[in-house]
């Protein structure tokens, strides 16, 4: 079995509402993927040991669609 992050896979949604004006907020995918520009195509072994949350975890940035601001939220990753 192996480990993976239900919102990179489309496995679930998650939906969130800005603390700041209530809007929805956006996934924004991994934050992983904006550390530079060949981040999103490295294997993910390599970027789980970079984004600073523990093994099972994909730490995703949601930002608002009303006002922009963005909160880095941590993802629980799934057994499939």
């Amino acid at each position: 079995m192996e480990l993976v992050c239900p919102l990179c896979n489309n496995l679930e949604e998650y939906t969130m509402e800005c603390p700041m004006c209530k809007e929805n907020m956006m996934d924004e995918g991994p934050i992983v993927n904006y550390l530079d520009d060949y981040s999103p195509y490295l294997p993910k072994d390599i970027t789980q040991l970079v984004d600073g949350a523990e093994h099972d975890k994909c730490v995703h940035l949601f930002r608002c669609k009303g006002c922009n601001y963005d909160k880095r939220v941590e993802i629980k990753r799934i057994k499939i």
